[in-house]
Formats: C-alpha cells, structure tokens, sequence
C-alpha cells in the first residue's frame, strides 16, 4: 500500500488514512501538499 508524506508536518499517512477526509489532505494538519515515500530498495536491470 503506497505511503505519503505530509511537507508541512513529515508524518507518514496511509491510504486508508486519505481516504477517511474528503479530498487529499493530511488528516493530522489539514495541509494539501502531500510526497509518494519511495520504497529503499533500488531495483537493479541488467543490458545487453
């Protein structure tokens, strides 16, 4: 399930916890900018 992070109070959100609020905000401080937290692991693809 994707993460979010709230740039005003850097608290993590869940979806479930997005779609408890009408619209896209952080349920702690009410602000609408929100960043996807991107997984630690780096993906390695092997070329020719």
């Amino acid at each position: 399930m994707p993460q979010y992070m709230c740039s005003r109070c850097r608290r993590i959100v869940n979806m479930a916890e997005l779609f408890a609020l009408p619209g896209v905000r952080c349920p702690f401080c009410g602000y609408k900018i929100l960043y996807k937290v991107r997984p630690s692991i780096v993906k390695e693809i092997k070329t020719k």
